[in-house]
C-alpha cells in the first residue's frame, strides 16, 4: 500500500509541475488538506509567496492557524512552488 501512495504523490506532483506556477498551491490546496477541510475552506490566491484560503468563522482560522505549518510543508512538497506563508482569512457572507 505504501508503494501505491508514493506512486500517487509522484503522479501528483508532475501534474502539478505542468500547470502555470501561480495556479499550483491553489489546486494543491485540497490535495494537502484532505476532502473534509476542503469543503468548508477554499484557496482564492496566490502572490507574494502567500496561499490565502477562506474560511467560513474565526474558529476555523485559530484552528487553521494552528496546523500551517504542516500544511506548509506539504504544500511546499506539492506545489514546486515556494509557498512562504498561508493566510486564512473569513469568508464574507454574498
Amino acid at each position: 500500500m505504501e508503494q501505491a501512495g508514493a506512486g500517487l504523490e509522484k503522479i501528483m506532483v508532475s501534474s502539478l509541475r505542468r500547470v502555470p506556477p501561480a495556479d499550483a498551491p491553489l489546486l494543491a490546496w485540497p490535495l494537502v488538506c484532505g476532502s473534509a477541510v476542503a469543503e468548508r475552506t477554499q484557496a482564492v490566491v496566490f502572490a507574494d509567496a502567500v496561499l490565502r484560503v477562506e474560511v467560513p468563522d474565526a474558529g476555523w482560522k485559530r484552528e487553521m492557524q494552528n496546523l500551517a505549518p504542516r500544511y506548509l510543508a506539504t504544500l511546499n512538497r506539492y506545489a514546486g512552488q515556494k509557498v512562504e506563508r498561508i493566510e486564512f482569512v473569513i469568508r464574507r457572507e454574498k
